[in-house]
């Protein structure tokens, strides 16, 4: 079953078009059990447990972390999407992201795509699981966060920084070249590896805990790729 969620995830495949001879099973199994271990929590500790066996490879740089978010079309409609202000007013979704230094997702949220990315800044930043994979304490806080201007609000940063976090936001009206962009790039780079899986390119699904499952299982994906590129070295 697995393996023909993972098939919808790669192709964007609609679920009762999953080829049988391929021995998926049917596609009303596969979306049964993407529900029920979604409810199990199955995707979230997948993610978690890869980012652990991560830390315990000397692979996660909690020096700093990165945010930003990106606009989908919702074809369907259903919870956590609006109206999206560019993609002239259509229903949208918007993925939020964090990653660590290095772009390794550590946290997803997906809302409507008219909600405004300040916003999910704290939820992000509450939402990174506790990592383990090593004697002592677990890893949760990065020590620093980049953000572009869409998180420029100073009631914000005072927020980050109570999490002993020290923020790094570019401010609206000035220009560029601070060099902040050198740090925050590798989130649009995980970005465009989520949604490089084409079930996550547009959102089908019309519950919004199910194409968030996707996005968990896109994110635990890539946490399993860069873990088998580094073992695969050695």
């Amino acid at each position: 079953m697995l393996c023909g969620i993972l098939f919808v995830l790669y192709t964007g495949i609609r679920w009762e078009y999953l080829p049988q001879e391929l021995g998926f099973g049917s596609g009303m199994t596969c979306w049964r059990r993407l529900r029920d271990w979604n409810e199990a929590g199955v995707w979230q500790h997948l993610h978690e447990l890869l980012l652990s066996e991560l830390r315990a490879a000397d692979l996660l740089d909690f020096s700093r972390a990165a945010v930003d978010s990106s606009h989908i079309r919702a074809m369907k409609g259903g919870p956590a999407n609006g109206p999206s202000p560019v993609d002239r007013g259509k229903a949208g979704s918007k993925h939020h992201l964090i990653v660590e230094a290095h772009g390794i997702p550590l946290a997803a949220i997906t809302t409507g795509g008219n909600r405004n990315d300040v916003t999910q800044l704290i939820p992000l930043i509450q939402a990174v699981p506790p990592i383990r994979g090593k004697r002592g304490q677990p890893l949760r806080r990065p020590k620093h966060l980049y953000a572009d201007r869409g998180y420029d609000h100073e009631v914000y940063r005072d927020k980050v920084r109570r999490f002993q976090i020290t923020p790094h936001i570019a401010r609206r009206g000035t220009g560029h070249g601070s060099g902040l962009g050198m740090y925050r790039w590798v989130v649009e780079g995980t970005i465009a590896l989520l949604h490089w899986f084409r079930r996550l390119r547009t959102r089908w699904e019309i519950r919004d805990d199910l194409h968030h499952a996707f996005v968990t299982l896109g994110c635990a994906v890539i946490c399993w790729r860069r873990l088998r590129t580094a073992l695969c070295r050695e």
